[in-house]
């Protein structure tokens, strides 16, 4: 689904219900703005529960000042308008309160967008504007003019954030990558020192290896593809309600036979992937007209080098990165369950998955099925989807439980003997 061939106020509450079921704002904060090219703003109403708008409820706003719709705009309307005139480009705004800006706006810092290596370029650079009173034409002019020096994401003092773009999905892209960042943080600062990446990694990651595939034109689908086809989106889907995948990031691969593997595409929002957007690669090359997802040399020569395995997922949960932007050991021995799903997690310097995919696909066998990229992802394999899946989510549920430990007491891990049992009991799968 194209979100912006959606009319203006269904695309309004289509990105609002998914920042209120992401716990990204509450029943009473927020508000999202078009622009249309005849001058028209539909804004979300003031004072109506946005975990239960629809279309009705958005409020267009003609140019003349002119309101049309059953309910009154949102108090930050004036902010919304300044905004528009300030850059001319911008065609959509994006202000929540999501818990973790509001924590790094409370304390007046800036989230660190350098701790993986996409995420300075999808927010761009981020600044804070001074605190005013919401709703105020002060508040909109202290916006409005950092907008005015070119910057697309912006941070409130002891507010939240305002993000701005050419589109609504673009402006939310900004918006959720700035918020996971946050999360990402703070996860990190729990457990060691977040540690960014250099510009020139960041450059290296943008200029590195790229899908290197020539095209070709399949003849129908292989046996079960259709089938694989929406598996496999049902599992992204819930990837991302789950918090594993964003909009902007996460790639998954499942093997439909021994020269060819279906994977999610590059550049599309991954809520909204379906069936017929999946990449289908064989001997090599790539389904005509189709773009894959950048790691897709990796993904394969995972299937080139491992029988075993049948599916790959890349991704980047914030409990279990927060290992890989702090270098702090992340230990599977917590439980029973988390030994027995991801063994061994290995871990990898930044650079090898996208500059020497084959190198770095070695890496997972049946003892290792899961490895941590410094500063970029995790990739966890499995013999099916729902296994690679399942190992992304115990993942981030392990991590999740070990950055909570710190706050309450000393870690007491399975120890060796009881690591034996478990490996006697249940073997590697």
């Amino acid at each position: 689904m194209n979100v912006e061939l959606l009319p203006p106020a269904l695309r309004i509450t289509t990105i609002m219900e998914r920042i209120y079921a992401h716990g990204m704002t509450t029943s009473s904060g927020g508000n999202l703005s078009i622009l249309e090219e005849n001058g028209d703003v539909w804004i979300t109403p003031r004072a109506v529960d946005k975990g239960a708008l629809t279309p009705k409820d958005i409020v267009q706003v003609k140019p003349d000042g002119r309101m049309i719709g059953k309910h009154d705009p949102s108090v930050e309307l004036p902010f919304h308008q300044l905004a528009y005139a300030s850059r001319p480009d911008l065609r959509a705004i994006v202000h929540a309160h999501p818990p973790a800006l509001v924590a790094f706006s409370l304390v007046r810092r800036l989230p660190d967008t350098s701790l993986i290596p996409d995420a300075s370029s999808i927010c761009g650079e981020v600044r804070m504007a001074e605190y005013g009173l919401p709703g105020s034409v002060e508040l909109g002019e202290k916006i409005a003019r950092v907008f005015a020096q070119g910057c697309n994401t912006v941070m409130l003092e002891n507010h939240g954030i305002v993000a701005g773009a050419g589109s609504l999905s673009k402006a939310f892209m900004a918006f959720e990558t700035l918020d996971f960042c946050a999360r990402l943080e703070i996860d990190a600062s729990r457990i060691g020192t977040p540690k960014g990446l250099s510009p020139e990694r960041i450059a290296l990651w943008r200029n590195g290896r790229g899908v290197e595939m020539s095209e070709f034109r399949p003849r129908g689908h292989v046996r079960g593809e259709s089938q694989a086809r929406r598996e496999m989106c049902g599992l992204v889907h819930r990837a991302c309600d789950q918090k594993l995948f964003t909009s902007t990031q996460g790639t998954f691969s499942r093997r439909l036979d021994g020269k060819s593997f279906l994977i999610t595409p590059g550049g599309m929002d991954r809520r909204y992937v379906e069936a017929g957007d999946l990449v289908r690669v064989e001997n090599g090359r790539r389904e005509a007209g189709k773009t894959p997802s950048r790691s897709a040399l990796l993904h394969q020569h995972v299937y080139l080098q491992h029988p075993h395995v049948n599916s790959v997922l890349v991704a980047r949960p914030p409990s279990i990165m927060a290992f890989a932007v702090t270098g702090e050991r992340f230990d599977s021995r917590t439980i029973p369950e988390s030994y027995i799903v991801l063994r061994d997690v290995a871990r990898l310097p930044f650079g090898p998955t996208f500059l020497e995919p084959e190198k770095a696909a070695a890496t997972f066998t049946q003892e290792t099925p899961v490895a941590m990229v410094e500063n970029d992802c995790v990739i966890a394999t499995g013999s099916s989807p729902i296994k690679a899946f399942d190992r992304l989510e115990v993942a981030e549920y392990s991590a999740r439980a070990l950055v909570a430990c710190r706050t309450i007491g000393a870690v007491v891990m399975i120890d060796d003997a009881q690591a034996a049992d478990i490996d006697r009991a249940f073997k590697p799968q």
